[in-house]
């Protein structure tokens, strides 16, 4: 419990170690006497307004003259020059600057486009380390900010580029690049980056494929100059492109491996793949909150996704911060211990959740504050709506097919509005028809049942309806 030395020690270490300065701490009328009050002796200036003449200023808490001022005056100048006659290259020269930072270089990104500036993703092809600008509206993404390149790596693709042209395909670029500096690492983040969407838009594919790729350069490079049994010398054509077939990504998928890549969501937002049965079930915007609730305090629904999650100790005891982010805008929240605690699973990065809460803005602090109340993730929301899961089948239902994949989500005993209900809607050559499923048979309308459902046979869609 210890917090310093008591006087009697300090002399004894002042004698041991023959010390002056301790010596005369410890004989010190002030350090040891107890404080009994504190007491105002008035009023006294301490700065000195009135400047005549030239003096020096404080500035950063360096003494410097006053032409230091006329300085930064002329820096600031020449900096909104630049941005206002060469954006592209000023904004480029700032995002290469701030390259190894995402948060910054997602900022700068959002300024550029704020700004009119069109901002071109990663190409294999036409981008070098650095962002650089093509022309005075347009600036080509630097590979260099792709995480996981490198920069001996992002330096090598570009000589060999220079040296010999343009890269082909995936494989051509895996046989001649060198794979000691090059790896499958750096490769793999440039493909979920977008840097071979010039070549081949189907990332997923060509995530696939890049071990494939690299096996093919390493054969054709151990086979290099080999003498055929028949004479003439070897094949030195490059390795042919040969893919394993995959399903292509979805929206959500391509950009939360972008984002791996890249830090942040470059070519669209994740929010998108869900805004139109988002709108439905929480209609009002983040970017709308702040003139909806100015000076009141009152409960309102929103959905977004979460783009930070953390917690903080506060006098008042454990509080959850989480970052909304619905394409309109971003909005940190306060989630309060036992809320936080409880929907843990759900409060993930890249998630997308409905909160209901309490917005206020206060206009004299210029700041938006919001206390939530409940998250649901969008099966609960779509459960609490009410909602039906329709699927429609075209020509004879496999039944044992269908039960097995409703099995898993089946809500047990159909107990409340946990659930949803089902619509089997059956047609034929005959006619066709629409038959709700008992209450028993009440199911989660979880994405991995309407994927399930979708991959069989003869279903022709399987969606959430509301109303």
């Amino acid at each position: 419990g210890k917090r310093g030395f008591r006087r009697g020690t300090v002399d004894r270490l002042a004698a041991y170690f023959g010390a002056a300065e301790l010596r005369a701490l410890a004989g010190s009328d002030v350090y040891w006497d107890r404080v009994v009050a504190i007491e105002a002796r008035g009023d006294e200036d301490v700065y000195d307004l009135e400047v005549d003449g030239d003096h020096n200023f404080v500035a950063d808490g360096l003494v410097v003259h006053n032409s230091h001022s006329a300085a930064y005056a002329l820096l600031a100048y020449q900096t909104a020059y630049f941005k206002a006659h060469y954006p592209a290259a000023f904004m480029a020269a700032n995002l290469s600057a701030v390259m190894d930072e995402t948060d910054k270089v997602k900022e700068l990104v959002e300024d550029s486009r704020a700004i009119g500036l069109t901002i071109l993703g990663p190409d294999i092809n036409a981008g070098n380390y650095r962002f650089e600008p093509v022309d005075a509206r347009t600036i080509r993404y630097g590979l260099g900010a792709i995480k996981g390149s490198g920069s001996s790596a992002i330096e090598r693709i570009v000589a060999t580029r220079a040296e010999g042209g343009p890269f082909a395909d995936l494989f051509d670029f895996c046989a001649r690049v060198d794979k000691q500096v090059v790896n499958r690492r750096a490769a793999e983040a440039l493909v979920r980056a977008g840097a071979f969407d010039a070549l081949d838009p189907d990332r997923a594919k060509l995530a696939a494929n890049v071990g494939r790729a690299l096996e093919a350069a390493e054969r054709a490079a151990a086979h290099a100059g080999q003498v055929s049994l028949f004479g003439g010398g070897a094949d030195d054509a490059r390795p042919a492109a040969e893919y394993i077939a995959c399903r292509p990504w979805l929206e959500r998928e391509l950009l939360a491996n972008e984002k791996l890549a890249l830090g942040f969501y470059f070519s669209g937002h994740l929010f998108n793949g869900y805004a139109a049965e988002a709108r439905r079930l929480a209609p009002t915007r983040l970017a709308d909150l702040r003139a909806m609730q100015s000076g009141r305090d009152e409960p309102v629904r929103v959905a977004g996704i979460i783009v930070a999650s953390r917690t903080m100790n506060t006098p008042r005891g454990r509080l959850g911060l989480i970052v909304l982010d619905d394409g309109t805008a971003q909005l940190e929240m306060r989630v309060f211990a036992e809320l936080f605690d409880r929907k843990r699973p759900v409060l993930r990065e890249d998630t997308l959740v409905f909160v209901l809460g309490r917005a206020r803005y206060f206009d004299q602090r210029e700041q938006l504050s919001f206390n939530v109340d409940d998250v649901m993730d969008l099966t609960e929301a779509r459960a609490r709506a009410a909602a039906r899961l329709r699927v429609e089948f075209d020509g004879p239902l496999d039944l044992a097919c269908f039960r097995n994949a409703l099995v898993p989500f089946r809500v047990s005993n159909g107990n409340g509005g946990d659930g949803c209900r089902v619509i089997v809607h059956y047609c034929n050559g005959t006619g066709s028809a629409e038959l709700l499923l008992s209450e028993d048979w009440r199911v989660r309308p979880d994405e991995a049942l309407l994927t399930e459902l979708r991959a069989q046979p003869k279903v022709r869609t399987a969606e959430i309806r509301y109303g």
